[in-house]
C-alpha cells in the first residue's frame, strides 16, 4: 500500500538522495521529527506512516516483505528513485527488509536499535496490556488516558511516546493486528547480503543489538559498522538526538556518491 506521508524540501539542496524516516511499533511519521528538523537543512525529506500506524491504510498482514513492498510503493508514489533509508526498531527492520526486495532503490541506510534477527521474545505485553485498559475505559482526552496508562507502565517517556497516537478518544494504531502479528513484528527472515556500507545506531543500555547477534548482523549486512550512544536506551534518538545526528551526519558525509 501507498503509506500516509509527509515531504519536507531541503533548505540548502544538495545532489545527494532524499532520506525516507520510518517509525517503529505504536509511533507515526512525526516519532522521527527531532532528525528530520537537522536532516532537512540539506535533504529532501519524506517520513511516512507504516501501515496499521497513523493515517495509513489497515491490513492484517505485518510481514516485513509486506512492510518493505509499502515503503518500495512509497517511493514510486513520491518518484523517488534512490533515498537513503533511515528506520527504528520495526522501521529499521523494513528497511533492511527493502534491500532484499528492491536493492537498487537504497542508497544509504541507517538502522536505529534493532538487529536483523528473531527476537522471539515478547518486550511489549505491559504496553498492549495499558492500551487495552485505555479502550476499555472509555476515556475520550489525552490526560485521561496518561491515568489509566500510568497502572500499567511506569517509564512516563513510554505513556507520552503512545499519547502522541491517541486522538479524539481513539489509537491510531491497529491494536488487534499488531497483537495477532506480533510474532512477525519480532520475528525475521534472514536477507541476501547487502554489499554496501551500513550503519546501525545502538543505545548502550539497551539489549535490541548486542554482540550475540554480530554473526547474524554481518552475514546479512557485511559493511555494517556500530555506533554505540552511552547511556541511550531503546529510544536513542529521543534520548540523545544531537549524538544520533552526528552518527547519521558523519556516515551521510563518509558514504555520499
Amino acid at each position: 500500500m501507498k503509506l500516509n506521508s509527509r515531504a519536507q524540501s531541503a533548505q540548502s539542496p544538495n545532489n545527494n538522495s532524499p532520506i525516507v524516516l520510518v517509525h517503529g511499533l505504536f509511533g507515526s511519521l512525526d516519532n522521527l521529527g527531532v532528525l528530520a528538523r537537522d536532516l532537512v537543512k540539506d535533504r529532501d525529506i519524506l517520513q511516512v506512516d507504516m501501515r496499521n500506524h497513523g493515517l495509513s491504510g489497515r491490513s492484517n498482514d505485518m510481514t516485513y516483505a509486506a512492510m518493505a513492498e509499502d515503503l518500495r510503493e512509497t517511493l514510486d508514489a513520491n518518484n523517488i528513485e534512490k533515498a537513503t533509508l533511515i528506520g527504528h526498531s520495526m522501521g529499521g527492520k523494513a528497511v533492511m527488509a527493502l534491500t532484499a526486495l528492491a536493492p537498487a532503490r537504497v542508497d544509504q541506510l541507517v538502522v536505529i536499535d534493532v538487529a536483523p534477527v528473531d527476537y522471539d521474545v515478547r518486550r511489549h505485553d505491559e504496553i498492549f496490556a495499558a492500551i487495552n485498559a485505555v479502550t476499555q475505559a472509555g476515556v475520550t482526552t489525552r490526560q485521561q488516558a496518561a491515568t489509566v496508562m500510568r497502572e500499567h507502565l511506569a517509564e512516563e517517556g513510554v505513556v507520552q511516546f503512545l499519547l502522541k497516537s491517541f486522538v479524539d478518544g481513539s489509537w491510531r494504531f491497529n491494536v488487534p493486528v499488531l497483537w495477532d502479528q506480533y510474532p512477525h513484528i519480532v520475528g525475521w527472515q534472514p536477507v541476501p547480503a547487502w554489499q554496501h556500507p551500513t550503519l546501525f545506531i545502538r543505545g548502550g543500555n539497551s539489549p535490541y543489538v548486542t554482540d550475540a547477534y554480530r554473526d547474524a548482523l554481518l552475514a546479512q549486512f557485511p559493511q555494517a559498522r556500530a555506533h554505540v550512544i552511552a547511556g541511550a536506551g531503546h529510544w536513542v534518538h529521543a534520548e540523545k538526538p544531537d549524538a544520533v545526528l552526528r552518527a547519521i551526519r558523519r556516515y551521510l558525509g563518509e558514504n555520499d556518491i
